[in-house]
Parts: C-alpha cells; structure tokens; sequence
C-alpha cells in the first residue's frame, strides 16, 4: 500500500505548485506517474493517455480548491475568466483526442520539448512587459488592490479567446492546467495584475479541465484508483498555495520549479 501515500504525497506537491504559481499541477503530475512506471510495479503499463486523463480529473480538485480560496481573496476576474474559456473549452476538447493518437515514445519527445518551452517561459516571465494593443475592441477592467489604489487593464476578446484555444489545447494533449502559458499571456498582452492573473487563470483552468477530462473519460483515459489518492494530498496542497500566494513572492519556488522542469524535459526526450 505504500503506492497510495506516494500519490498523497505527489497530489500534495502538484497542489501546492499549481495553486502558488498558476500552473494547476499537471506538469508535476503527469510525468511523475510515467516515471513512477519504471520504479513501482504498480504504476507500471501506465499510458500516457491514463497519465494525462487522471491528471485533468485531478486539476479539477485542484483547480476548485484554489478558485474557491481565490474567491475568498477577491482576486478572480470572472468575466475575463469566462471569455478565456470561451477559446479553452473547445480546444481542450480537440486536444484530448489528439492525445489518444500518440504513442508513449512520440508523447515523451513532445511532452519533454513542452517541459523545456515551460521552463523558458517561466524564466522570462519576470522579465516582460504588458504590450499595448488597440485593435479597437478592447474590454477595460479595473481592480483595486491591497492598498487601496485602483488598478486598470484591457482585454482584446479576439486575441484572448485564440490564446486561450491553444492553452486548452495543449492542456488536453498534455494533461496540464495551461496556467503555465494563461498568466503570462495575460500579464504580457492584457497587462493583468500578478495575482489577478493567477486567480482567474485558475477559474478557468477548473473549467476547461471539466470538459477535457470529461472527454478523457469518455475514452477511458481514466486511472480512478490512483485519482482517488491523489485527490486529497491534491485539495489540501491548492488550499496551501493559494495561501502562500498572498504571503510571499514565488520567484524562488519558480527558479527551482523551472529547473526540474528542465531535467523532466530532458529525461522524457532521451
């Protein structure tokens, strides 16, 4: 039985990471089970489509423990975060059926390449500033943060719902939240507010995943036993990061996060 408490252990950190950062934890969770294949004979003979379908079913709790910390916190946009899944929903439909036509050494070398995309993006998302698009259909959003002042951004619907396809795609090929990708979109192109972005990145990670794992289940992409284990560890880890989101600043966490985002990358491609 010591497989079920290194899942409550995995769901735990995927939580915690996917909620501090944005992420919704698939990118820990999912090569985590393959790579478990190799050392634990329970794990072994995992798919990577069962990888990826028992990862989405997860990042709904995870993604729901954190919305509704989130919510309490007051950092969701939701109007913004409805029109991002206008694009993720669909696209993570289209994704979870590419996904049962990849093969285990055809998903490592692009899931692998996604990881090393990841940890780059990470490592420069400090680093960019809001762009200054006018296209003439801007939606103006304003925010009041902790200090009282008021806080304005704009979001293109058009170029958002097309970001947001793509994020939901890959998030169905992959198994991911896609908050990787969904909050420095939304800090480099709609100037969105650090924490704003990482609640309403959650709120619509919990609904894409919704559809895409639906999906996956409907194929039959879905390990209930191990979800089982991992959803606890996973609960109580989103609750975790999203309390540590407004308490620190989660540079370190992402200068090692982006490291063994590199290795995994590495690692799944040879």
């Amino acid at each position: 039985m010591d497989w079920i408490v290194i899942l409550i252990f995995l769901g735990f950190v995927a939580g915690v990471l996917g909620s501090l950062i944005g992420l919704g934890g698939g990118v820990i969770i999912v090569p985590s089970l393959l790579f478990l294949g190799a050392f634990h004979s329970k794990f072994s003979g995992l798919t990577p489509q069962m990888a990826v379908g028992t990862s989405l079913v997860i990042i709904i709790g995870t993604a729901l423990s954190s919305t509704l910390a989130y919510m309490k916190y007051k950092k969701i946009d939701y109007k913004s975060g409805l029109l991002f899944f206008l694009g993720s929903g669909p696209g993570g439909i289209v994704g979870a059926f590419i996904n049962k036509y990849l093969n285990a050494e055809s998903f490592s070398l692009w899931f692998g390449l996604f990881m090393i995309f990841l940890s780059i993006v990470l490592m420069v998302k400090n680093y960019i500033k809001p762009l200054n698009l006018n296209i003439g259909t801007k939606k103006i959003r304003t925010y009041i943060d902790d200090t009282g002042e008021e806080q304005t951004y704009s979001i293109e619907p058009i170029i958002a719902v097309s970001i947001a396809f793509i994020v939901g795609l890959l998030s169905g090929l992959f198994g991911i939240g896609g908050g990787s990708l969904m909050v420095p979109a939304m800090i480099l192109l709609f100037a969105f507010p650090p924490h704003i972005a990482v609640g309403t990145s959650m709120f619509m990670i919990l609904l894409s995943a919704i559809l895409s794992s639906s999906t996956h289940i409907y194929l039959g992409h879905v390990n209930w036993l191990f979800t089982m284990a991992l959803l606890p560890g996973a609960w109580f880890g989103s609750k975790l990061g999203a309390w540590l989101n407004q308490r620190m600043k989660s540079e370190t966490v992402v200068r090692v996060l982006r490291m063994v985002l590199i290795i995994i990358g590495i690692r799944l491609i040879f």
